[in-house]
């Protein structure tokens, strides 16, 4: 399109999940109840690890982390959904669009940078399992912890400078549910040639050296578990790795199909939909996994249901 076709922008149209009014109320009901569960089973996680003595180990101190995290990129993204919806409004303004971008790009990195240190912690529970107290200690796990909250952040910031001073776009509808950085950039006519250079150098430092440190140390725990003799040992050490690994791999995989394609009309299609699983479902089945597939949070479950019960007899 023509420079004199473009428009400078002061607010986009988010043109959300379909135009169809029936797949609208179907959406928001999904996405509602999707939404609930997210809050209430990650809130839940939370509150335990907190409340139960037996959980606070390093492990679920780094699960309480990647609760909140997803608890706040659902709300980053999700709102929209909800609340144009119940208030028939699809706009938002430039700076808030920039704003949820960058908010959700960095949760993202946040998130993948707790993922590797909870790697790294699996590591040394399997591999250096007598040193595992003094090596895991609460500084270190609180170090490690405000590395990971920051990263995302500070590394995000430079590419977000760059988005915020585009100054002309070719459409102010974004087609997608929320500000996504894939189709803000399909739609500005700035120049992006820094900005992509930008994107290839996060997209190393947010994905690839993330995905590389967390599945390294799974080298050395494969071998170390090889050299258990007992088949009841290896399951155990396989146990314990199991629920992190299986959440890792289902993050990258999302977002790989989701970012790792030509950016074209149908890719943005179906980008939604991946955007969608990524947002809404990952933070949903987080702790479904960590809780159904772990006898400690399930027996800490039941023994703060145990003293929540007691204590409403006593005072009833």
């Amino acid at each position: 399109m023509n420079a004199a076709n473009a428009t400078v922008v002061t607010y986009f149209i988010i043109r959300g999940i379909s135009d169809i009014l029936l797949l609208q109320v179907l959406a928001f009901i999904l996405v509602l109840m999707i939404y609930i569960v997210i809050l209430v089973g990650n809130m839940t996680i939370f509150l335990v690890v907190c409340l139960e003595p037996q959980l606070h180990t390093p492990m679920y101190f780094f699960l309480c982390n990647l609760s909140i995290l997803d608890m706040f990129s659902s709300t980053v993204t999700l709102h929209k959904i909800l609340g144009s919806f119940i208030s028939g409004d699809t706009t938002v303004s430039a700076h808030a669009c920039v704003s949820q971008m960058f908010i959700f790009i960095s949760l993202v990195g946040n998130e993948l940078m707790m993922l590797t240190a909870m790697s790294y912690d699996r590591y040394v529970a399997v591999c250096n399992p007598l040193h595992y107290s003094s090596v895991m200690g609460p500084g270190l796990c609180a170090f490690l912890a405000t590395i990971c909250w920051l990263f995302g952040f500070l590394e995000s910031t430079p590419l977000f400078i760059l988005i915020y001073r585009f100054s002309c776009y070719k459409s102010n509808v974004i087609n997608h549910f929320f500000c996504d950085i894939v189709p803000i950039m399909n739609l500005t006519c700035s120049d992006t040639s820094l900005t992509n250079l930008l994107i290839f150098t996060c997209g190393l430092f947010l994905s690839i050296f993330p995905f590389l440190f967390t599945f390294i140390p799974y080298i050395y725990i494969i071998a170390a578990v090889r050299k258990i003799r007992s088949i009841s040992g290896k399951i155990k050490a396989f146990y314990t790795c199991s629920s992190h690994l299986t959440v890792v791999l289902l993050l990258y995989v999302t977002l790989i199909c989701q970012y790792m394609r030509p950016v074209t009309m149908e890719s943005l299609e179906s980008s939604k939909l991946f955007s969608l699983f990524n947002t809404a479902a990952v933070p949903v089945l987080n702790p479904l996994i960590y809780s159904l597939k772990n006898q400690d949070v399930k027996s800490a479950l039941k023994h703060l249901r145990h003293r929540i019960g007691t204590k409403l007899r006593k005072d009833f």
